[in-house]
């Protein structure tokens, strides 16, 4: 797919590489995004966001680029600044006790328990931590791939990854 989405941006095809980017990676995306912003509308919010900057930044699309940790770097870059913008509004209690109960009312959530209880304990992470756990436990990149997503070192991204499995080890030993 990535080949042929770079062949389409390359021909100067781009609503046809926009729509192949939206087919092959929206599915994937919403779920990345969701699970660092919780909840379902706004996940959909910034899964518009992220598209309105994939279509601006497609003329631009450097072809020696991977399209897939480029998209995630866009998605969690639009998820990260949309949870500052709505942390600015609460303190961090009020968010995680906010997200917990989001959860639980979600109706598009069909965990079971000890689902829930994961993303308890995912949403209790700080935001940053929560981002670098999803993409490793959820999106099974490799580090190198999270170093290109979220701009860090790979050391960085292996003790924040270290600390965020700790906490929710933590979580589950105490709830």
């Amino acid at each position: 797919m990535h080949k042929d989405i770079v062949i389409l941006i390359n021909s100067k095809k781009f609503t046809e590489a926009f729509n192949l980017v939206v087919k092959t990676y929206n599915k994937r995306l919403y779920w990345h995004i969701r699970r660092l912003v919780v909840n379902h509308d706004d996940a959909d919010d910034v899964l518009q966001n992220t598209f309105l900057k994939v279509w601006r930044a497609l003329p631009n699309f450097r072809s020696d680029a991977n399209i897939y940790t480029w998209l995630y770097r866009i998605a969690t870059n639009e998820s990260l600044t949309f949870l500052k913008k709505k942390r600015q509004d609460v303190n961090y209690d009020d968010v995680a006790f906010t997200i917990e109960k989001n959860l639980e009312a979600d109706v598009f959530f069909d965990g079971d328990e000890i689902q829930l209880k994961l993303q308890k304990a995912i949403a209790a992470l700080p935001e940053k931590q929560r981002a670098v756990f999803n993409l490793r436990y959820f999106e099974e990149m490799n580090y190198r791939e999270m170093a290109e997503v979220l701009e860090t070192s790979e050391g960085a991204l292996k003790a924040s990854y270290h600390h965020a499995a700790k906490k929710i080890e933590a979580f589950f030993k105490n709830h």
